[in-house]
């Protein structure tokens, strides 16, 4: 198991350097935008290093809805056999223009799903972040009496 519960109870808050310790062990995720009223969720590939997340993108709606409003929401998840994490970050995305910006964030190691060119680097520097682990298992028992 990944996390030790301290009781019975199968949710578990994480605490952040738990969170991005499974952050950085993991490379897909979803990233969340906000921009003319619309919301949006798309699953991205990602990186995180020193406590920053750094995706790899194409110009496009979801490049252009990061320009627009900044704030973000990203989540990422593991589920294995008896047990699950989700870990969501709040905060500002920028896309990176400076040579030394890139290499950085090149440096980390981003790795794209499918075979397309994507040469815009984005950068998000979280405000808040929030984990929690879940022990998997059957529904408890309902057949005992209930309190009406």
């Amino acid at each position: 198991m990944l996390f030790q519960h301290d009781d019975d109870n199968p949710a578990r808050i994480l605490t952040e350097d738990e969170s991005w310790h499974l952050l950085e062990k993991t490379r897909h995720g979803r990233i969340a935008t906000h921009a003319a009223g619309e919301l949006d969720i798309v699953p991205i590939n990602y990186r995180a290093s020193d406590r920053r997340l750094y995706l790899r993108t194409t110009p496009g709606t979801k490049l252009a809805e990061l320009v627009i409003h900044p704030q973000v929401a990203f989540e990422a998840d593991g589920i294995l056999e008896d047990e699950a994490w989700s870990v969501v970050v709040k905060g500002n995305a920028r896309i990176l223009e400076t040579s030394a910006e890139i290499a950085v964030a090149e440096a980390a190691g981003i790795e794209s799903w499918i075979p397309t060119l994507k040469n815009v680097y984005v950068e998000i520097t979280p405000t808040h972040v929030e984990g929690r682990h879940f022990v998997l298992g059957p529904t408890p028992d309902e057949s005992g009496p209930r309190d009406y």
